[in-house]
């Protein structure tokens, strides 16, 4: 679906943020890309819908190089959910939000009131269908946004940040709906800081750091291993922490969350019995 070969992109004031960058995604994968800030992972993802050009390299979806599509035929394609809701809300209600590009893409209008009722229902919106965004919380406006960009069901959704203002009740409730899409079919990826979070949703991680990615795998493989963390400057669950320090005990430091942690300890508890 994702073919990303040998990018390297320096911005206008000189700052290299990809360097050598390769990697290819699957339909359906479930990627999410990890490391400090200014490690290239937003403008890595900014590459995939084409708001960036490769300063080198090619970057192509579904086998169509970005360099030969519009970011408008794209984001048909791709949605994009940014880090910071306000830069891609404007409208003056809710509806009127999520109804958008759903109207520039020229849906029908009776189509357009069935997406927009299920895309606000689906996120918890239904109540302030006829209020400004920019009268909500920030939490909340992040779910307009990925309300407007899901009602028109692209086949790549890119969220920037998502769990950011978002309580662990509204945590959870994405991470099922991440998981929801994924089982339709969906290419999903989500640049995050929230390793509890990528502990909990398992999906294929990317650690990058200074332009470059530094290991790739599942996320227990990468998150729990604490020279490839340690390389991409993250810090590792705190599960995995509290086992790296009960190392001494013989116990094993490959643990992710509470539930490989639980199945661990009586697996111990069985064989001291």
């Amino acid at each position: 679906m994702i073919a990303v070969k040998d990018v390297y992109f320096t911005y206008p004031n000189g700052v290299e943020a990809l360097s050598g960058v390769s990697l290819a995604i699957r339909d359906g994968e479930f990627i999410a890309i990890m490391g400090q800030n200014g490690a290239g992972k937003t403008t890595l993802v900014k590459h995939i819908n084409g708001l960036l050009k490769p300063t080198k390299g090619e970057v192509a979806v579904d086998g169509v190089s970005t360099r030969k599509v519009s970011v408008a035929k794209l984001s048909r394609k791709v949605g994009f959910v940014f880090q910071n809701p306000d830069h891609q809300l404007f409208c003056e209600t809710v509806e009127d939000e999520v109804a958008f590009a759903l109207r520039n893409f020229g849906f029908k209008e009776q189509l357009i009131k069935k997406r927009v009722t299920w895309a606000l229902s689906l996120l918890n919106l239904t109540r302030y269908r006829q209020t400004s965004p920019f009268m909500l919380s920030g939490g909340e406006r992040k779910r307009v946004a990925l309300a407007s960009v899901l009602a028109w069901n692209p086949d790549i959704v890119i969220l920037d940040e998502p769990t950011i203002g978002q309580d662990y009740q509204q945590k959870e409730k994405l991470r099922q709906f991440i998981v929801q899409l994924n089982t339709q079919g969906k290419t999903v990826i989500i640049v995050t800081h929230d390793v509890e979070f990528v502990a909990e949703c398992n999906p294929h991680v990317i650690l990058m750091a200074q332009g470059k990615i530094v290991a790739e795998g599942g996320a227990k493989e990468t998150l729990t291993n604490r020279d490839l963390v340690t390389q991409a400057f993250i810090v590792p669950p705190q599960v995995s922490q509290i086992f790296f320090e009960l190392s001494d005990l013989k116990l094993p430091t490959n643990v992710i969350d509470v539930y490989d942690a639980r199945k661990v300890l009586l697996d111990r508890l069985e064989v001291s019995s």
